[in-house]
């Protein structure tokens, strides 16, 4: 496909979203930026977080692990949605209450200043790293297919990745990406399902002759009941899909700042209950896709595309869209769907991090309308730069598939987090406040020091996404023992 068509209609997918931006943002207040007037409809706000909530990681990664995994990745998934059911009437509950903006607030309430410090801090390196991990994504397909024909760098790639966001997410916030979010789940979705479409009947199928092939069984086993001791045990991909959930979906202030925009409790749990069955099913339509592009690729001897020398399977679908001689309609249905699924999650990541640094870190509510305006604006433009040099800084260091480092890092950053809000929601006590961060801080070495034993050294046990629940575990005993009387 060629180079200029996709520079071509990534430009013209932006002026969409920049007149967007340009309707919600007319306001330009703090109220719409971090709570969008609290008058965001509940049916909308599900839809656009299955775009945020599957990123370009799904749209790209997912597929690309069916090789390795097969479908076990729906284990987890499973797990996704018993932790949404939790998240709807556990946490949102306690937010609606207290009528946060930022849901790291409750921790200042409940324990004090430095819990609350502690939590933004957590959420802020998981969600910088989540979001570049996602827009790093994007990063390396426009480079690999479009700009290295320029022989532009990789640098300014990333560069004007996200100055793109920027530019319509600077006034609006939070109201303008409810509605951008809405646009780009439906490219996405409409992505997956035509791209499914073109390549089964590229094969000679129809969708129900290749959901009965002995190609598709070949790669479709879900369940792994085989021994506990490996990573993807279903017991331990389920539960640890839960726990997923609760912290990067309940935890979160990227996810839940989205539900906090809608109207009532009642609302927001609607939202959460019908998104969680609807990303169920476009998941799985995700691992069908997968597996349809390795058996496309060995039919059509398709080798994975390599990058930096080294073969990288989250290149094999935009190999065979964009390269395999499928057609124009495809090459342009997939590249709308991974602006789309990469954006989608970047542009509200960007504007929870300017809220929560903004709410947590810097304290600002104190201050009057026009230096609060100021600060945003300011915080904004830095979390920009910052998310740039941590992507720029991922191709050097970046080996394994995406979705996998993006999980395994969730286990030692939301840790924290999950203990802390636990204790608060589960217990009365009160604690000595000052020494959370030490506590925090003891639970992550604890559990990056066990992530990193050998299988060999603990009898062929492969520790994996129990690390999380484990991290938990820790910062709740650690809060225990530094309870008040």
């Amino acid at each position: 496909m060629n180079s200029s068509l996709i520079l071509t209609l990534l430009l013209g997918y932006f002026l969409v979203l920049i007149i967007i931006s340009y309707v919600t943002g007319k306001n330009d207040s703090n109220v719409d930026f971090f709570k969008a007037g609290k008058q965001s409809p509940w049916y909308l706000v599900a839809f656009g977080m299955i775009g945020a909530s599957l990123s370009g990681v799904t749209f790209i990664s997912v597929p690309g692990w069916v090789d390795g995994s097969q479908f076990s990745y729906f284990q987890v998934v499973l797990g996704y949605m018993v932790g949404y059911v939790v998240v709807a009437f556990v946490l949102l509950p306690v937010y609606y209450k207290l009528n946060l903006t930022s849901i790291y607030e409750y921790l200042f309430q409940r324990f004090g200043v430095v819990s609350h410090k502690t939590g933004a801090f957590f959420f802020f390196i998981s969600r910088v790293l989540g979001a570049a991990f996602r827009l790093y994504l994007v990063a390396i397909v426009l480079q690999q297919f479009v700009f290295s024909e320029w022989n532009i760098p990789f640098e300014i790639t990333v560069i004007i990745s996200i100055l793109l966001i920027w530019i319509y997410t600077f006034k609006g916030g939070i109201k303008t990406i409810v509605w951008t979010d809405t646009l780009q789940t439906l490219f996405m979705i409409t992505a997956v399902v035509l791209s499914i479409y073109f390549i089964t009947d590229s094969l000679g199928w129809s969708f129900s002759e290749f959901l009965v092939s002995d190609e598709l069984k070949s790669y479709s086993t879900i369940f792994n009941m085989d021994s506990i001791l490996d990573k993807n045990h279903f017991l331990k991909s389920f539960f640890g899909g839960l726990f997923i959930t609760i912290c990067m979906t309940g935890l979160d202030q990227d996810m839940m700042q989205k539900n906090l925009t809608c109207k009532s409790l009642k609302d927001a749990q609607k939202n959460m209950l019908s998104f969680s069955i609807v990303l169920t099913f476009v998941t799985y339509l995700f691992l069908l896709l997968g597996a349809l592009l390795f058996i496309y690729a060995k039919q059509n001897n398709i080798t994975i595309p390599l990058l930096d020398g080294k073969p990288k399977t989250d290149l094999l679908f935009p190999e065979i869209a964009l390269n395999s001689g499928l057609g124009i309609t495809l090459g342009i249905t997939f590249i709308l769907g991974l602006i789309a699924a990469a954006y989608s999650s970047a542009d509200s990541a960007l504007t929870s991090l300017t809220t929560s640094f903004c709410v947590d870190i810097l304290d600002m509510k104190d201050k009057s309308e026009q230096q609060q305006k100021s600060i945003r604006k300011k915080t904004h433009i830095g979390m920009s730069i910052l998310l740039v040099v941590v992507i720029i800084a991922f191709k050097y260091i970046l080996n394994s598939n995406v979705i996998n480092s993006l999980l395994t890092v969730a286990g030692y950053t939301y840790g924290p987090l999950l203990g802390l809000f636990a204790f608060g929601i589960f217990t009365n006590y009160k604690i000595k406040d000052r020494y959370v961060w030490m506590v925090a801080l003891a639970s992550v070495t604890i559990v990056f020091m066990l992530g990193s034993i050998p299988a060999n050294y603990l009898g062929g046990y492969v520790i994996g996404y129990e690390l999380l629940p484990l991290n938990g575990l820790f910062t709740f005993l650690g809060l225990i023992l530094i309870r008040r009387k």
